[in-house]
């Protein structure tokens, strides 16, 4: 078996432009230079170590003209080196050589200058080798005497480690930190001596906490927060000793320290469930919210109090809604984030008793938003909005207390907020028959100063359905009519035209252009068919937006004026028909695009002639596909939180389909260790150990990563497993001499295409005959995009006279997939990104599957991306299908996509044709993303069968 893997300690950085070194030089320079050339060389030496190469002869040399230096540099170079260098033989034997280190640690142990003392002290913790430590122990003990305390808890810290790990050394361990425990004086020792004993000897550290209980409070922070991870673990493992300890964790939940606060409250939620307790627990979180300054902190907070929700369901409903107004107090915060999350947590917590309150509190804090003017002021009020919708739908009795606040916040239809606001009036006007007449009547005086075409458009849609009596018709149709120029107003304009039209130069005519529609496809718009540019004018709000402004805003004027008619056949149905004539007189064709025109004269048509079907499709249909629409759980309320963000989970009464071959877990019988019963500290440790999590369908297929390097014929087989972390590669090579002969030197030599970087070089290996071994090997990801690892396995025959033997590997290809994954955004943020975004890579469909959403869900396997268009949106049989795919890499960048794919209709069982467009912000990540979707269609999708149900 081949070596096994040296462990690593510290890391260090090295140039890769450093000169290269010759070791004859550096042993001149250890041996004859100035102390400046020393550390220079003692640098070179640790680098070339750390890269996993050997230089034995310059360990006597370093030894004899470096160890005994008094130079502060030199001393901490040496602690780094005597750490990685090899201190055994290859049998495992220790060399003669470190008798001569040995005696120098022991000189530096007794040192005057404590910071000597102190490091060589923590340098200690690190030595794997007892042989060394033995003849060290006396020194060792010493050092608790010392009059500095860096001294001191630097020796305790070593005592501790060498108790763990060699516990022969130092049996009496525990005796000797309690005695030292006891006349400590110094916090930051009492916390290394109590942090020992918390580890080593529970019952000795809870005899000394018992004794201290009512002197926990002026205890250092440090030690503090060691004392609530030895009460939870206690509590953990013996929940009799719970009352013992409870009141001493209320009371450090009046802490100074912020982190102690903090472990307190989450220590005393997993302790108690009363109501009591978690409502001291989320006091103390909204208080540690509130002044605390980091966001990301506030972040981290904000989704521990969210969590106690789910605790203890019957405790956290009768404690926590009481805080949903304390905890609007975090809106002061300035980070958008962090007021997202707040405003969900406070809807979530909020009863009907807290609705009037905090409807009331959400409308002084939007007031006091309009007149901020930071970079987030529209986007917050906006929240605001949604925080107020969501509100009057959860608490119906609060409605008229929203609805005149959020019509003001209308204005001229400029806001972020005035579509949301308008979302509101739409479920309003719908679901709260009472509060109809107020809410319309004020939806028409906010009409009129409109002058943004969208909001516009909304608006006169809303004013038009719910028109439901003579005197709501008569009013809208006044209001559309004060915004529409008369007939002397077109006439004058016109002679005015004429005056002024022969000095000018005819415009030149612009030229086609590409427009992007709601579902990211492209459209071409015709010269001849192109509205011209609006022009701004210094009118009302509503007539600017109508005649000056875009052409579909006319048009859904038209369908307005037609719709009114119909709902008030006479008198005021000639005037809405009238106006409509007007306003399609006063575009005309030079203004109106051929579409526009068309819908606008099919209204018009409607209104006049009055068909049953389209009657009854604008009068009644229109309002039950609203009622339709409004029924939809996402359609009924905006949300605040970004899609695919963790919600609360809602039961669900229907049956789960598990896998006939999984295992029963029963709570009873599972050992202490299971994930359910863990302790917090070590799953939170395991975690940020773990990095980022995959999906469960990959963690169970190690052997699916293995990737074969050489063939069976070569000298030297080679097979790796491929790990993508975070932000690195592990590679595993297994490497097989498959020869009669020794293998010496056997060194697998890499390099990288794209944006990889080597982070070292693996160390040779000796391969006996027919001998493996395993050789690791880390490489950096740099960015989003596909890359490549090539290289070669180099080795030496033992007793040979021939020239190195060379065996080339097969290339291993990084998948641009392994770093990124599916996420979520809304239709506005993926129509900014996909103007914004530069970079875009058009992929034509070439494939053999012949149906739409086989080929949608084969893709979706291979890109690991998410459709962002509704199921519904793609259910049907129409022969062509648009979706939106959307994913972001663990690096932050964003990859959108666009799929617009078609089965031809002449044609049987004919393949699906059209394209794939990807837009990203950077080239590689376009690029590599159109090849994996290029490799995805020469592979037919896997399906997976029904499992055979078992006998």
């Amino acid at each position: 078996m081949g070596g096994v893997e040296q462990p690593c300690y510290t890391l260090i950085n090295f140039p890769t432009d450093t000169e290269p070194y010759s070791e004859q030089q550096l042993k001149v320079d250890l041996e004859k230079g100035d102390i400046k050339k020393k550390i220079e060389a003692l640098k070179k030496t640790i680098g070339i170590i750390l890269s996993g190469e050997k230089i034995p002869g310059l360990l006597m040399i370093i030894i004899r003209f470096v160890l005994p230096l008094q130079d502060h540099t030199i001393k901490k170079l040496l602690l780094i080196f005597w750490e990685i260098v090899p201190k055994t033989t290859p049998d495992g034997k220790l060399l003669q050589e470190m008798i001569l280190v040995c005696d120098a640690y022991r000189k530096d142990l007794q040192h005057p200058n404590e910071f000597l003392r102190g490091s060589t002290l923590r340098f200690l913790c690190k030595l794997k080798e007892p042989e060394l430590l033995e003849p060290l122990m006396p020194a060792i003990r010493a050092c608790l005497e010392h009059r500095h305390s860096y001294v001191r808890r630097n020796a305790v810290l070593a005592i501790f480690t060498i108790y763990r790990n060699f516990e022969f050394l130092i049996p009496d361990a525990p005796e000797v930190i309690g005695s030292f425990l006891e006349s400590e004086q110094d916090m930051s020792c009492k916390r290394n001596a109590f942090l020992m004993l918390l580890h080593a000897d529970q019952e000795t550290a809870l005899a000394y906490l018992a004794q201290r209980l009512d002197q926990v409070h002026g205890f250092g922070d440090i030690l503090q927060l060691v004392i609530v991870e030895l009460i939870y673990k206690v509590c953990h493992a013996n929940p009799s000793e719970r009352s013992r300890f409870i009141r001493t964790v209320y009371g450090l939940l009046n802490a100074p320290s912020a982190a102690v606060r903090y472990e307190a409250a989450g220590t005393l939620v997993t302790l108690s469930a009363a109501p009591a307790a978690i409502k001291a627990a989320a006091a103390c979180y909204i208080d540690l919210i509130v002044k605390e300054s980091d966001n990301n902190v506030k972040l981290i907070v904000v989704e521990k109090l969210s969590a106690l929700r789910d605790v203890s369901c019957e405790a956290s409903s009768r404690a926590l809604p009481d805080l949903a107004m304390d905890v609007l107090r975090v809106l002061a915060s300035s980070d958008l984030d962090v007021r997202r999350h707040t405003l969900h947590l406070a809807l979530e917590l909020a009863t009907p008793r807290h609705a009037d309150e905090l409807v009331g509190a959400l409308r002084k804090e939007a007031s006091r938003a309009q007149l901020a003017d930071h970079e987030d002021a529209a986007k917050y009020r906006q929240l605001l909005v949604r925080a107020m919708h969501r509100a009057a739908i959860k608490f119906p009795e609060v409605a008229c207390s929203v609805s005149p606040g959020l019509l003001e916040l209308l204005g001229d239809g400029g806001e972020v907020a005035a579509q949301d606001v308008l979302m509101f009036t739409r479920h309003a006007l719908h679901a709260f028959h009472d509060l109809k007449p107020v809410i319309y009547t004020k939806l028409l005086e906010s009409l009129g100063s409109i002058r943004v075409g969208k909001i516009a458009r909304a608006a006169l849609w809303l004013v038009a359905e719910f028109a439901d009596n003579e005197d709501n018709v008569k009013a809208a149709i006044d209001v559309i009519a004060a915004a529409l120029p008369t007939q002397k107003d077109n006439e004058e304009d016109g002679d005015k035209d004429g005056a002024e039209a022969p000095p000018k130069e005819k415009e030149k005519e612009a030229p086609s252009r590409q427009l992007v529609t709601s579902d990211g496809a492209y459209v071409t718009q015709s010269a001849f068919n192109q509205p011209k540019a609006p022009v701004t004018e210094s009118g009302p709000g509503l007539s600017a937006a109508l005649v000056s402004g875009e052409s579909f805003t006319a048009a859904c004027a038209c369908s307005a004026l037609g719709k009114l008619a119909l709902r008030a056949p006479g008198e005021q149905g000639a005037r809405a028909l009238a106006l409509a004539g007007t306003l399609l007189a006063a575009h005309g064709r030079a203004v109106l695009t051929a579409d526009d025109l068309e819908h606008g004269v099919r209204c018009v048509r409607a209104g006049a002639e009055r068909p049953d079907v389209l009657s009854d499709a604008l009068t009644s249909g229109s309002r039950k596909a609203l009622g339709s629409l409004l029924t939809l759980p996402h359609r009924s309320a905006p949300a605040l939180l970004p899609e695919g963000s963790a919600e609360r989970p809602e039961a669900s009464s229907r049956p789960t389909s598990v896998p006939i071959e999984r295992g029963i877990s029963f709570t009873a019988l599972a050992p202490l260790a299971a994930a359910g019963n863990r302790d917090v500290f070590e799953l939170a440790l395991d975690r940020a150990l773990q990095g980022r999590t995959k999906p469960s369908s990959e963690e169970g297929g190690r052997l699916s990563k293995v990737t074969q390097l050489t063939g069976f014929s070569d000298p030297v087989y080679a097979e790796a497993v491929v790990s993508v972390n975070q932000y690195d590669i592990v590679l595993d090579v297994f490497v097989v001499n498959q020869t009669d002969d020794t293998l010496q030197n056997c060194t697998v030599e890499l390099a990288t295409l794209g944006e990889l970087r080597l982070v070292e070089r693996p160390a040779g290996i000796v391969l006996g005959p027919r001998d493996y071994a395993s050789i690791r090997a880390h490489v950096k990801v740099a960015s989003t995009e596909n890359g490549i690892i090539f290289g070669n396995i180099v080795y030496e025959v033992s007793g040979a006279s021939m020239d190195r033997g060379v065996v080339v590997l097969n290339d291993i290809h990084i998948d641009i997939v392994d770093y990124i994954q599916p996420a979520a955004c809304s239709d506005a943020d993926f129509r900014t990104m996909w103007a914004e975004f530069e970079w875009e890579n058009k992929v034509s469909v070439n494939t053999n599957i012949t149906e739409l959403n086989e080929y949608l869900e084969h893709l979706l396997a291979s890109t690991n991306m998410k459709c962002l268009t509704p199921d519904k949106a793609l259910s049907g049989q129409c022969g062509f299908m648009a979706a939106n795919l959307y994913a972001r890499s663990i690096f932050g960048e964003d990859a959108l996509a666009n799929l617009s794919i078609e089965i031809p209709m002449n044609k049987q069982n004919a393949p699906v044709v059209g394209h794939v467009r990807i837009r990203a912000k950077t080239q590689g990540m376009a690029l590599s993303l159109g090849d994996k979707i290029n490799m995805m269609q020469k592979t037919r999708p896997k399906k997976n069968k029904d499992p055979t149900p078992a006998a």
